[in-house]
C-alpha cells in the first residue's frame, strides 16, 4: 500500500468509495456522494491523501474542509477518511488517519474534528487509537432518510495537536 496526495485521476475510485461506506447507512448523513467539482471545491487541496494498492486502484481516501471561514477557526478543520469495504482491517485507515495528521501539523492546524455515528464502532476505535477523544454525543441531531427516516446520534471526536501550541 502507498499513501499519496489525492489527484483528479481518483476522482472516480474516491468517489465510489465514499458512496460505498454512504451505502452502509452508518457513515453520514449523505446518501448520494457529490460530484467531482463540489467535492473538489469542498476539501483543502493540501491535505487530501489516497491509499492505492500495489497495482495503484485506490483504496482508500482522507480529506478536510474547513469548518469556519472566520479568522479564528482557520487552524480548526473537519476530516472524512473512507476505505473500500473489501480492504477493512488492513490497517489502510490508520495510514491515511497520520497522513492528514502530519500534513495538517506541518500547516499548523491545531484541530481536526468529525462526527461519527455510535453505530460505527469500528470508525470509533480507528480514530481513538489515532489520538483522537470524544468530546460527546450530539443526541438525535439530525433524520437520516437513508436509515429508516431515524433520528440519529453524532458522536463529536476531536484530535488537538500536541505540536502546535
Amino acid at each position: 500500500m502507498k499513501i499519496r496526495p489525492m489527484r483528479p485521476g481518483d476522482a472516480d475510485a474516491v468517489l465510489a468509495i465514499y458512496q460505498a461506506g454512504l451505502d452502509t447507512g452508518h457513515a453520514s448523513f449523505e446518501t448520494t456522494a457529490p460530484s467531482w467539482p463540489a467535492f473538489d471545491g469542498s476539501k483543502l487541496p493540501e491535505h487530501r491523501y489516497v491509499a492505492a494498492n500495489d497495482d495503484g486502484a485506490v483504496i482508500g481516501w482522507v480529506a478536510v474542509s474547513p469548518v469556519s471561514s472566520r479568522s479564528v477557526y482557520a487552524g480548526v478543520v473537519e476530516h472524512s477518511v473512507y476505505v473500500d469495504p473489501t480492504t477493512h482491517g488492513r490497517g489502510i485507515g490508520r495510514a491515511l488517519l497520520a497522513a492528514m495528521i502530519a500534513s495538517t501539523e506541518a500547516a499548523g492546524i491545531w484541530t481536526i474534528q468529525s462526527g461519527v455515528f455510535p453505530e460505527n464502532a469500528a470508525s470509533l476505535a480507528l480514530h481513538q487509537r489515532a489520538g483522537f477523544r470524544i468530546v460527546g454525543t450530539r443526541e438525535r441531531i439530525g433524520r437520516h432518510t437513508a436509515h429508516r427516516d431515524q433520528w440519529r446520534d453524532v458522536v463529536f471526536i476531536e484530535r488537538r495537536s500536541p505540536a502546535i501550541t
